[in-house]
C-alpha cells in the first residue's frame, strides 16, 4: 500500500461532487500514466462489484428481518436476536466503508488504498466481532487477544490521524 504522495493539489476538491465520475475520468485520463489508468479501472470495477454485493446483502437483510419482525415471531430485544441483527448491519457498514475507500481512488482523491482506511475497516470488523461474540463459548485468551488487537489498531489509527493533522496546514 502506498501512502498519499502529495497529489492533492492536482486533484479535484473533495467537495466538488457535481461533476459526474465519468466526466471527471475523461478529464484526468490523458494525465494518467498506464499504471494509474489500471488502478482507476480496477477501482471502478471493484466499486461496481461491491455495490452489487451491498445491494444484495441489504435486500437479503430486509427479506429476513422485516417479515419476522412484523409477524412477531422473534423478539428484537432478545440478546441473541439483537446480536445477529446488529452483526448483519455492521457487516453492511463495513462493506460500505470498504466501497467508500475504493470510490476515493476512482475519483482520484487518493492514490491506491490508504493505510488509515484499512486500519479503520479492521477496527470496524473487530467491533462487529465483539458484538456477535458469544462470551460463554469463547475462551478468555481469545477475547484478550481480540481486545489487544483492537487496542493496537486504535493506537495505530490515532497515530496516523495525528501525523496527518501535523502534516496538513
Amino acid at each position: 500500500m502506498r501512502v498519499n504522495q502529495g497529489r492533492e493539489s492536482a486533484m479535484p476538491s473533495p467537495r466538488r461532487s457535481s461533476v459526474p465520475l465519468l466526466q471527471e475520468t475523461r478529464e484526468h485520463w490523458p494525465l494518467m500514466n498506464h499504471y494509474e489508468r489500471f488502478e482507476h479501472v480496477v477501482a471502478f470495477i471493484l466499486s461496481l462489484i461491491i455495490a452489487v454485493v451491498i445491494a444484495l446483502a441489504m435486500l437479503q437483510l430486509l427479506a429476513r428481518v422485516v417479515p419476522v419482525l412484523l409477524s412477531g415471531a422473534i423478539d428484537p430485544l432478545d440478546h441473541e436476536v439483537f446480536q445477529g441483527l446488529f452483526g448483519m448491519i455492521m457487516t453492511l457498514l463495513i462493506a460500505l466503508e470498504f466501497k467508500h475507500s475504493i470510490i476515493r481512488v476512482a475519483l482520484r482523491r487518493e492514490s491506491i488504498v490508504q493505510v488509515k482506511t484499512v486500519v479503520l475497516i479492521a477496527l470496524l470488523a473487530l467491533s462487529r466481532k465483539f458484538i456477535v461474540l458469544d462470551s460463554k463459548a469463547t475462551g478468555a485468551e481469545t477475547i484478550a487477544a481480540l481486545a489487544f488487537a483492537t487496542l493496537v489498531l486504535g493506537v495505530v489509527y490515532w497515530l496516523l490521524r495525528e501525523r496527518e493533522d501535523r502534516l496538513s496546514p
